[in-house]
């Protein structure tokens, strides 16, 4: 499900896709520590699709166990993955010195990291010795590819994540022809979004709840494209005055760094959003925006009275700042817990959507008697049936399609699917595989 990490070994190189964190319960779990099952340092390059953890979180470990490779990605990808691994150090440290347990990598290896990294524009194609590489938009995250490989006139696209269509911020996935292979997510691949059209008027109807009952409404957030997100839904509604300006806390240093990159690459955002910039709007900001990014300042959000709204990372309630929000107001009824993003297996966050009753946070049991509530419409992801379309738009002359990246239920209903209505070629392949393909 997580922990992204493929090997294309094309004979004259080996070029990894992804090199990503197993995410759930522990941050860096002991999969993670695990030695890679080939050798960092036989190793050519390593292309990166986007910065989210479970893509990029491993690769200081990468270079710490042998990679002296390069590193290829959009810009918009190193600058948030430069941030990204820092905070990912910070809580391994963290950890560290509660459990003894000696972190996945040091600030020393994100450095090399780092220095290895070179960035290039979508669709300007770079190659890797005889394989033309080209990204194009994934429409997932900032700065977010489709990673293709062509070599004698054949192409294996490997997608990363795909994109929820529409996005606050971001393109649609571009379309990609000719395509002999497809290396595939499919988080959503059994699930639907059946909110994607409602899903501002959902929110809007969350805050007003909220105000209603004088309240707290808690947005676990990733800090990385679901806050920015967030941040632009709210901006409209109270420049627009369809709601009132309440006080509204981003309480994630990490959030507030990544927002700050947004408005560095507006380049990479749709049209309407930028046309929006243009004309003097600061999406991301707004009346009684307050960013915390001190601990000093996170404790004072205790004494603004309702009603508020927090957003805070993590977005699966694993680690950060909003742990603590859960710990003080779960116990309320007035208060919200909204969910706006995946909730995997193990996390905090999954138990709470299951409609567990009472919770053990950073050790402390919580009863919950908050109301619990999700949007799914917000997702980053594509769902099952904008997976389908995206093979029958691009996948016309696909041989074979890999289906990955999600968990087993989702990747085989989805492998069915694609043999089914597209009469696709389609397999779920087992970790570790080694599959020869014709490239």
């Amino acid at each position: 499900m997580t922990g992204a990490n493929f090997l294309l070994d094309i004979g004259t190189a080996r070029i990894l896709i992804d090199c990503g964190l197993e995410q759930g319960g522990e941050f860096a779990a002991d999969s993670n520590r695990a030695a890679f099952q080939y050798d960092p340092h036989t190793i050519d390059a390593l292309v990166v699709t986007h910065a989210h953890a479970d893509h990029i979180g491993r690769i200081p470990k990468l270079v710490k166990d042998g990679f002296k490779g390069a590193i290829y990605s959009t810009s918009p990808t190193k600058d948030l993955a430069a941030i990204m691994l820092r905070d990912a150090c910070s809580i391994m440290q963290y950890e560290s010195s509660k459990d003894g347990v000696e972190p996945l990598f040091a600030e020393s290896h994100i450095d090399q990291a780092l220095a290895l990294w070179k960035t290039h524009s979508y669709h300007e194609a770079f190659s890797i010795v005889d394989v033309s590489v080209t990204l194009y938009d994934a429409g997932h995250i900032l700065g977010s590819a489709l990673v293709v490989f062509e070599r004698e006139g054949r192409k294996l696209m490997c997608t990363g994540d795909i994109g929820n269509v529409p996005q606050p911020l971001l393109n649609p996935p571009e379309k990609v022809e000719d395509l002999n292979y497809i290396l595939m997510e499919s988080v959503y691949g059994n699930r639907l979004h059946e909110q994607v059209v409602d899903r501002t008027e959902l929110l809007k109807n969350e805050i007003e709840r909220t105000i209603a009952q004088k309240g707290t409404l808690i947005i676990p957030a990733f800090s990385l494209e679901r806050t920015q997100g967030m941040l632009f839904e709210i901006n409209n509604f109270v420049e627009s005055g369809e709601v009132p300006a309440i006080p509204v806390f981003l309480d994630s240093p990490l959030a507030i760094a990544v927002t700050d990159i947004y408005r560095g690459h507006r380049a990479y955002l749709k049209d309407s959003v930028r046309a929006q910039i243009e004309q003097g709007d600061d999406i991301f900001d707004f009346p009684k925006l307050k960013m915390t990014a001190t601990r000093q300042a996170s404790d004072e959000i205790y004494k603004t009275p309702g009603p508020k709204i927090i957003i805070a990372g993590s977005g699966m309630s694993h680690g950060g700042r909003v742990l603590s929000h859960e710990i003080a107001y779960l116990g309320r009824p007035d208060t919200t817990l909204l969910l706006v993003g995946y909730q995997t297996v193990g996390s905090v966050g999954r138990l709470l959507q299951d409609g567990v009753k009472k919770v053990t946070i950073d050790n402390v049991p919580v009863h919950v008697r908050a109301r619990i509530a999700m949007i799914q419409g917000y997702s980053g992801h594509a769902d099952r049936d904008q997976l389908i379309d995206f093979v029958a738009e691009r996948g016309q002359h696909a041989e074979k399609v890999f289906v990955t990246m999600g968990e087993e239920r989702a990747s085989l209903f989805l492998v069915q699917r694609l043999r089914d209505y597209l009469g696709m070629d389609a397999i779920a392949p087992e970790a570790d595989q080694v599959i020869p393909i014709d490239l």
